[in-house]
Formats: C-alpha cells, structure tokens, sequence
C-alpha cells in the first residue's frame, strides 16, 4: 500500500563543466595510433601466444591419452580374439593343461631372448678388453710424446697384434 510512493527515484546526475578540457597533442596521437593501428602490443600478444599454447598442450595431452586407450582396447580385443581360436583350436578338449597361449609364447621368447643378447654382450666385451686397454696405451703414449710421436712405435705394434688377433677370434666364432 503505499510503498510504491515511498521508493526514492533515481535520477542521474549531470554535471556541467565549465571549463573546457583539453589533451596534449601527444596523447592525441597516442590514442589515435593505438585505434588506426588494429596491433595487439607485444605484453597481450605473449599472453594469447601462452593460453593457446597451453591449450594445444591439454587438447594434445587429451588426444594421446585417447589414442592410448584405443590402442589398450584393440590389443585387448585382440589377445581374446587370439586366446579364444587357440581354445576353439583344440579339438577334443582333453589337452587344455598342455597348450600354452600366445602371451605365455611371447613372454618365453623375450626372456630367451634377452638372455642370448646379455650372453652375447658380455662374450663381445670380454674379447675386446685387451684391445681397448692397448688402445689407450696408445693414446697416453701419444699424449704423453706430443712432441715426438715415433716414440710409440712399440704401443702401436703391440695394439696391432691386439686387434688382429681378436678379429681371427671374432671371425672363428661366426
């Protein structure tokens, strides 16, 4: 009842000036360089560059965590694809116990073959030590006779033979 009369109604206020105002030819140029030229400045420039490569980082992050996924759900698929022929493969069923599935196969093969790859490295190194140690005989006799190399006439022939007899035994072993 009433109190719709007794809200205060607001009226903008206007003030008049009296004096006029006026800006320095400088700021004038200023501000019509800043609208002519349709630029960004180099600070928000950075500060674009930053947010979107930020977002390409997330959005790729995103993608790669997908792709994993898919790829997680496709070897899966495929692992029971794969497990499920070789139990339909069997035949009469009695021999369940013998067969061992392809993941088990593969799990075998990579040990043996790390295994043959550790055997082999450490039969590679174990040839060539003596050449190597002669090898640096050879350059701390060269370091050490900057002024006259021929002096290490002896290091050279003895690294040499090294050499030549760890390529016979490498060659014998093919």
């Amino acid at each position: 009842m009433g109190a719709g009369q007794s809200k205060a109604e607001i009226r903008p206020k206007v003030f008049h000036i009296e004096t006029p105002i006026e800006f320095s030819q400088d700021v004038v140029d200023h501000l019509s360089d800043r609208l002519a030229s349709p630029e960004t400045t180099p600070e928000r420039q950075s500060a674009i560059d930053a947010r979107i490569r930020t977002q390409i980082q997330s959005e790729l992050k995103a993608l790669r965590a997908e792709e994993e996924n898919v790829r997680r759900e496709i070897r899966h698929a495929l692992e029971k694809e794969n497990l499920d022929q070789e139990m339909g493969g069997v035949g009469d069923g009695n021999t369940h116990g013998d067969i061992k599935n392809s993941v088990a196969l593969l799990g075998d093969l990579e040990e043996i073959r790390a295994k043959v790859d550790r055997f082999q490295t450490r039969r590679k190194l174990g040839d060539f030590i003596p050449a190597k140690e002669m090898g640096e005989a050879v350059a701390l006799c060269y370091r050490s006779n900057a002024t006259t190399p021929l002096e290490c006439w002896r290091e050279v022939s003895l690294f040499k033979s090294t050499v030549a007899d760890a390529e016979t035994r490498y060659l014998g072993s093919l």
